[in-house]
């Protein structure tokens, strides 16, 4: 008589390698269900400049923590707010960014955003930048690839106020 040895029966070795595919993969999969990244853009910069700065609306459906970005145009991409400190535009580097579940984060001019440095070549509006996101979720790292719009900011943008949204 013949039998058929199933694939999750303790004589299998092979039934653990699906298990760590199938929860891999469902990592890897959920990464967009649960941080929602809009209206990516990056601010055009002259020929010899060799900083810019990228902006976007992250919402997160848990609490998590973006802890690192990084891109292809550029070596090094920081995460920086900006406050207005005694009539003084303040701007500093942040180790990561918490984000509250379910409230929509602004990264724009005049508050946080990401800066990009040693630009590899000059931004030119039409260009796309890729990113690539970590977030951390609990003991969970993941990442998530964005692609950015190279364009001057509209009046809204531009316009925007540090204060209209602040976290600490």
């Amino acid at each position: 008589m013949t039998t058929i040895r199933s694939v999750f029966s303790p004589q299998c070795p092979s039934r653990y390698l699906l298990a760590l595919a199938l929860t891999l993969s469902c990592t890897f999969a959920h990464a967009k269900d649960i941080v929602a990244v809009d209206n990516a853009w990056v601010r055009p910069t002259n020929p010899g400049q060799d900083v810019g700065a990228a902006y976007m609306t992250l919402t997160s459906t848990q609490d998590a923590t973006l802890i690192s970005a990084e891109s292809s145009v550029t070596k090094s991409v920081e995460i920086h707010s900006m406050t207005m400190q005694n009539g003084v535009m303040k701007m500093r580097m942040l180790k990561n960014l918490a984000l509250k579940a379910g409230e929509p984060y602004k990264l724009a001019p005049g508050g946080f955003h990401l800066m990009l440095f040693d630009l590899k070549k000059p931004l030119a509006a039409g260009d796309t930048v890729e990113f690539s996101l970590t977030f951390r979720n609990g003991a969970t790292e993941f990442k998530q690839q964005v692609k950015a719009l190279v364009k001057a900011p509209d009046d809204a943008e531009q316009n925007h106020s540090a204060h209209e949204h602040h976290h600490h």
